[in-house]
């Protein structure tokens, strides 16, 4: 029997040999083409996912066949399917619904783009975003990741949030967005403190050059901490104390209407 070329994987092995099931290989390539703005062919999807080209074609494919995937002439896009898979989950279904009225008077009473988001492993998943015609063009989008240390409403949550999770966030890693990110422990640490002091969390060009915003924390009808909101604009546009009061105004809102709900 000829032996393997160079670099060839075996079927189901992942990097550094690794076997991986056929379901951690379809999550592989739907995370894939979710991080991506572009649709990604199969040599691509392979090199993202440490899978095979052949798995990676055989997986697209089946995940096509079954309404998860789209084509596009050679490569692949996400599916319209997944989106309505997503509507239902319960927690951010409902958590969307009570938060989209208080995101609508955040963005009329500053002039700026609202976000609603929670917290997953070391990042924030943006669940909503209203956006303001004035705002900055943000990179963020529903169902976008971002780092939590970089982002205003990451550390809103973080600033509430267990020990053992920000623990997880440390450990992992603070990487550089902007000049200004906090990338050591240390200053994160004391910066969560002061949010917990003042109520409100600031992004100051953290997460990107020329925009800052104002977040807040809603807790659930437990206590315990479930979402941030925030507002952002222009750096030298946005009023953060005017901003900072309306989140205070609608984090305190949405907590009591998901205590009235539960």
């Amino acid at each position: 029997m000829q032996g393997k070329r160079a670099g060839e994987r075996n079927e189901g092995e992942g990097v550094g040999g690794a076997e991986v099931g056929s379901i951690t290989r379809a999550v592989r390539i739907l995370t894939a083409l979710g991080a991506s703005d572009i649709p990604l062919g199969v040599s691509e999807l392979a090199r993202r996912t440490g899978i095979s080209k052949s798995s990676a074609y055989r997986v697209a494919a089946e995940l096509c066949d079954n309404g998860l995937l789209e084509r596009d002439g050679t490569r692949y896009v996400l599916a319209l399917r997944l989106f309505e898979l997503g509507q239902r989950v319960p927690r951010q279904r409902d958590l969307r619904e009570a938060a989209r009225p208080f995101m609508s008077d955040l963005r009329e009473a500053t002039g700026h783009t609202s976000h609603l988001a929670v917290l997953d492993g070391e990042s924030v998943v943006y669940l909503e975003v209203v956006r303001s015609p004035n705002a900055p063009p943000l990179p963020t989008r529903t169902g976008s990741r971002w780092p939590a240390h970089a982002t205003g409403i990451g550390k809103a949550i973080l600033a509430y949030s267990p020990a053992d999770v920000v623990d997880r966030v440390l450990v992992a890693g603070l990487p550089r967005l902007s000049e200004r990110t906090m990338t050591t422990p240390g200053r994160l640490i004391a910066e969560l403190a002061r949010i917990r002091e003042r109520g409100i969390a600031y992004d100051l060009e953290e997460s990107m050059p020329g925009v800052a915003c104002a977040a807040g924390t809603v807790f659930g009808a437990d206590g315990q901490v479930v979402a941030g909101l925030s507002v952002s604009g222009w750096h030298n546009r946005i009023n953060l104390e005017l901003s900072a009061a309306a989140v205070r105004t609608a984090t305190l809102g949405l907590t009591r209407r998901l205590a009235d709900h539960r």
